[in-house]
């Protein structure tokens, strides 16, 4: 019931601040982790190898004893699997899944949106496009870096 109130909690906000543009990449996450959580049985679906790549192998044992409320070892019965926490980002000790990058592509490009919204004087918009994407190929990149 506290997942459902908070994916509502969240679907409001983002309906609410529907101008910022970036958040449309936040709702597409939503949307994704959503979907693999429902088919999952309300449980994020986590690969082993990718905790063990992401230097935190000591979190297997843990939720293979259900130990975790979130979390479910990703096995053969695991639906949607692409979906789930299956990209390991070793510099942070972190596993994420596609949803959470493109929340994360989106908080970013609100930070994005929000300062080309500044006082400065109006760039064109060709050179603000060009901006954000340069801002988002980098932090792209970092991401893949790691």
């Amino acid at each position: 019931m506290a997942k459902v109130a908070v994916l509502l909690l969240v679907g409001y906000g983002l309906y609410q601040n529907r101008h910022l543009k970036s958040l449309y990449l936040v709702l597409v996450g939503l949307l994704l982790n959503t979907a693999v959580i429902f088919v999952n049985g309300g449980h994020m679906p986590v690969s082993a190898e990718a905790l063990e790549r992401a230097g935190i192998g000591d979190f297997v044992p843990i939720v293979e004893s259900k130990g975790d409320a979130v979390h479910a070892l990703l096995d053969e019965t695991t639906r949607l699997p692409f979906l789930g926490d299956v990209i390991p980002l070793p510099p942070l000790r972190k596993v994420v899944s596609p949803g959470d990058l493109f929340i994360l592509l989106g908080i970013a490009g609100v930070v994005v949106e929000g300062a080309l919204r500044s006082s400065r004087p109006r760039l064109p918009r060709r050179v603000q496009a060009l901006r954000v994407l340069l801002f988002l190929a980098l932090v792209w990149a970092l991401l893949l870096r790691a």
